[in-house]
């Protein structure tokens, strides 16, 4: 069974999937939402319009970026200042690393994991899907 879209998921409620968490000690974690947040960021170039497509509040967003900008060496988002827009939000090179390196550790982590997440699923009770 390859890994399951988010699109497939939610066309398949009873789909399985694996989310992968990175815990690097201390309140220092990653995962899937702080990637998607970043994903959004860049794809968007607004905190509050990431935020609001994943439902959540500019501070809670806001929150989120800034606890990733203190825990890597470099910042993952910086302000962009200027243009007739007033500028914007970018995902520096060192956020499009993480976003990268994240998605490939989940894809390889899918992949190794798919029989067991078959095996799995065959023992679920039909009645609670």
């Amino acid at each position: 069974m390859p890994k399951a879209s988010a699109n497939s998921r939610a066309q398949d409620p009873h789909a399985a999937s694996i989310h992968l968490r990175l815990d690097f000690g201390g309140e220092r974690s990653l995962g899937p939402g702080k990637v998607r947040l970043l994903e959004l960021i860049d794809e968007t170039g607004s905190i509050s319009a990431a935020g609001r497509a994943l439902e959540m509040s500019y501070r809670q967003a806001w929150l989120l970026v800034d606890e990733l900008n203190r825990m890597f060496r470099d910042p993952v988002v910086s302000a962009q200042t200027g243009g007739g827009g007033g500028g914007g939000t970018v995902v520096t090179e060192t956020g499009k690393t993480v976003v990268r390196l994240y998605r490939a550790m989940e894809r390889r982590s899918s992949k190794a994991s798919d029989p067991d997440v078959q095996a799995l699923s065959r023992l679920l009770d039909a009645a609670a899907k």
